[in-house]
């Protein structure tokens, strides 16, 4: 996991999933290096998640304002992966230089209870999914305890050509 501030449209933010892409691709490939880790198995590497939330200033603001978006993106590991696994990964990629590289962690992440839903479309839209699962919370007699929030980034790339 990689922590920053700021827009993700801007070009960090690629920088940083960046290097969170090439450590996991060398935790998925190690076997193919000669390295077989205990309990290794075949898997594909799992989607990208962000937990987002707003600096103080962010906060006080009516409208959103990207710049004041504070996230942690992160790429979930399988449970084989350990420390040693992970300080390998490091030397891998570290042959090709990348200027975040030491400020990704590996860490255990776990959630508490929460409200999920399933948004489709721009992020511009997401007020609207928001909307939606206050008034879930909100008819549940359930409390929101933070603005922070946690989401799988999946992203669609190309078309899909399908045919009869």
């Amino acid at each position: 996991m990689i922590k920053g501030k700021g827009n993700p449209n801007e070009h960090e933010f690629a920088e940083k999933i960046g290097v969170l892409y090439s450590l996991a691709y060398a935790v998925r490939m190690m076997l193919k290096q000669g390295y077989n880790p205990a309990e290794y198995f075949e898997y594909t590497v799992y989607p990208l998640e962000g937990i987002w939330d707003l600096t103080e200033e962010g906060k006080k603001l009516d409208t959103l304002n990207k710049n004041e978006l504070l996230y942690t993106i992160m790429i979930r590991q399988p449970d084989f992966v350990t420390k040693e696994i992970v300080d390998r990964a490091f030397e891998h990629v570290e042959k090709k230089p990348h200027p975040f590289l030491n400020d990704v962690r590996f860490a255990t992440f776990q959630d508490g209870l929460s409200v999920q839903m399933l948004h489709v479309g721009p992020y511009d839209d997401e007020p609207q999914s928001f909307k939606v699962m206050n008034e879930f919370i909100k008819d549940n007699n359930l409390e929101k305890t933070s603005l922070q929030h946690r989401e799988y980034i999946f992203q669609i790339l190309g078309k899909l050509n399908l045919q009869n």
